[in-house]
């Protein structure tokens, strides 16, 4: 059955292709993007099926769950920046807490 929709992949917004930039830019290496991977309403979809942009998912499942992703990272981001010891300070952290609440908005309109 062929499916119309585009997806958001599950897990940590974005992380694929994150996690691929960064060993790209620190080693020089180039990881191959998996052909299938999951998606927030549970399947399993091709990676060209999937967007991290919240104007292009249709999927409602999947909107439904970027967005209580991207609020559940906001808080993290922005509980970890008030911890002793972080790399980046409360205010950077209440900045990226807010950016990525403006996505998770995005995506729940």
């Amino acid at each position: 059955m062929d499916d119309p929709h585009i997806h958001v992949e599950a897990g940590i917004p974005r992380a694929g292709a994150t996690v691929r930039n960064l060993v790209a830019a620190t080693f020089g290496l180039v990881g191959q993007l998996p052909a299938e991977v999951a998606t927030g309403c549970g399947r399993r979809v091709p990676t060209a099926m999937t967007s991290g942009r919240p104007e292009s998912v249709t999927c409602l499942a999947c909107r439904e769950h970027a967005h209580r992703q991207h609020l559940l990272l906001a808080d993290q981001v922005e509980a970890m920046s008030r911890m002793a010891g972080p790399a980046v300070t409360p205010g950077q952290g209440a900045e990226a807490a807010a950016r990525l609440r403006e996505i998770a908005a995005r995506f729940a309109s």
